[in-house]
Formats: structure tokens, sequence, C-alpha cells
């Protein structure tokens, strides 16, 4: 059995991993990186989604084929169980693994595996890594994996958003939600806390993703009374973007052109076609008050006619998204 120690070459290839991991190489890079120190004949990466409570494969190499229910049927096992509640590496054919080995890597020429719970630095677990090899694994190796697992975690974490969206300017904070409602981070955007705490954000956002529309701009006021610049993009999320999702983005903002917030509201209803006795029945208004209103956005946004109204508050996201319809 060959034995693993710790050389400048060795810790050197730990720095890659994480490197890759981080960067633009991914899970297969970083394995490349890890290669140089552990012997490795095949890999597979499989994801824990938070939103389902299932297991499924995201990234293998080395195999030539990968059962489609072999990741839950692992996380079936006591073995699995008893190695996320103590977070250390399973060695099969162990007690309890026999079965599994017998079915998903014996037939393949495998004569040992490896498998590692995957935690990130906070404590939040991501999912699995399996190692298999046709000798036998080097003494310190389940260690050596460990130490390094809450790099490899980044490569199963579903809760992050993949896909960088096109558009956002960088001073918006974000999140991205799929269509069950479950949000992630945005890379490059500080994550918005009043975003995930609205607890009618999940379903704008699916709403949105239910639609044609490509983007979305307005403005949005939150339950504290405070007025946002609001915008939802179509971005892929989940691991490699597989999932249909949308990218909520916000930044607070004072109301623009001195508008009040009821003359916000009067301009989203003439932005959506309404005429003024439509817009005094749907805000509780006199139509009197609605024309005053409309008087002062007029001359506000400096528009002589409704249509040009219209264009400018849409182009510029001047109209009220009102989250709580949906």
């Amino acid at each position: 059995m060959a034995e693993i120690t710790l050389d400048v070459r060795q810790l050197h290839a730990f720095a890659e991993v994480g490197y890759q991991v981080a960067g633009s190489g991914g899970a297969h890079a970083a394995m490349t990186a890890l290669r140089r120190v552990v012997p490795v004949d095949a890999y597979e990466f499989v994801a824990f989604d938070p939103a389902t409570g299932r297991h499924h494969s995201v990234v293998s190499d080395g195999h030539r084929r990968i059962d489609h229910d072999a990741a839950e049927e692992y996380a079936g096992l006591e073995a699995c169980r008893r190695a996320i509640a103590t977070r250390a590496p399973v060695i099969m054919p162990e007690p309890g693994t026999e079965r599994y080995f017998r079915r998903h890597l014996a037939p393949y020429g495998w004569r040992a595996g490896l498998t590692t719970p995957l935690f990130l630095t906070e404590g939040r677990y991501t999912g699995l890594l399996h190692l298999a090899t046709k000798d036998s694994f080097p003494r310190l190796t389940g260690a050596l994996v460990v130490a390094i697992s809450p790099m490899l975690a980044h490569v199963t974490d579903l809760t992050r958003c993949v896909i960088d969206p096109v558009g956002l300017p960088p001073d918006f904070r974000a999140v991205a939600f799929d269509r069950v409602g479950t949000w992630r981070e945005v890379p490059g955007h500080e994550a918005s806390a009043v975003l995930r705490e609205d607890p009618a954000m999940a379903a704008f956002a699916r709403a949105f993703i239910d639609s044609r529309e490509l983007s979305r701009h307005g403005l949005w006021l939150d339950g504290k009374g405070r007025w946002h610049e609001l915008r939802l993009l179509r971005a892929g999320v989940g691991f490699q973007g597989a999932l249909q999702g949308a990218v909520v983005a916000e930044r607070p903002c004072p109301l623009p052109y001195d508008l009040t917030g009821r003359e916000v509201d009067v301009l989203t209803r003439v932005a959506a076609g309404d005429s003024n006795p439509q817009i005094a029945a749907a805000l509780v208004l006199s139509v009197r008050t609605v024309t005053t209103h409309l008087e002062h956005i007029f001359a506000k946004l400096g528009c002589d006619s409704r249509t040009r109204l219209t264009t400018k508050a849409l182009a510029e996201g001047l109209c009220r998204l009102d989250v709580q319809l949906y």
C-alpha cells in the first residue's frame, strides 16, 4: 500500500483544488489537482437538494455507468447517515455497504471505494464525494479528503446561483429564486436580507419565471415603508444553471422626479392603460383627485400625453411592482 506524505508539491496541489473550485476550472480541474496527491481512478459528486431532500449525481469521471438510483440508495444506508453525523469518511466495502459495493462498484473493476460527506466551512451539508480505485487507498486518504472537503463542498452546493446574470448593476443586492421558492446567492452581489425575508417575494419571482418576460424593472415598497429600485432577470440556478430561476435585485432609493407614493400608484395605473375613472375606483379616490395627481405627474416628468408618460414610465422603471399581488 502506498503512503501519503506531505511535501511542498502536495500542499500546492491542495491550494490548486481550492483555486479551481473558486474559479472557472470547476470540479474536474479540482479533481485533477487532487489526483496529484491521492490515487483516484474514478469519482462522483453527489449533491443534496434542500428543496426536495433528495440526493442526485451531478459530476462524475472514470465511471462507465452511473445508476440513477445509486445516490438515493447510498444516502439511505446507515453507514452514510453515520458518516454525515460524524463527518467521517466511509471506506467500502465495510459492514453495511457490501450490497451497495457489489451492485455499483465491483462490477466495474473497482476494489475499494471511499465516500466523504461534504460540509461548507459554516457547517452546511451539501452532498457527498465518492472515490473509487482499482487498487487500495493509501493511508491518510480519508483524513486528507476530509481536510479539503469544505472547498469541494462548493461543487455540490445547489443553493448557489451559478449563472451570473447579465445587465445587473454592481451596487444592487440580490438573491436568486427557483420555482419552488428556494433562494440562492448571486455571485458578485451581496445577498439581500430584505428580499429573503419578504414572505411574498418567492411567489412573485415564480410568477415572473412563469411569464414570458426576460426582465422587469420598477419600484417596490417594502414592509417597513421603504422604497427600492427592483429588477428581475431570468437566470439559470442550481448546479450548472440547470433550473429555471430568476434573479431579484434591489437597492434603496428615493422616489424619482420627486414623485409621491400616491403619484407612483396613479402613474402605474396609467401605464397599465386605465382611464381616470378606473384609476379612481382602484385607488378609492375621486376622479377629480386623480386628475390633480396626473397634472402633477405630467409636470414632474415633462410629458404632454398619456402615451409619452407610459413610454417613459416603462423605460425608466417608474411603475410600482406590487409584490403583494402574488
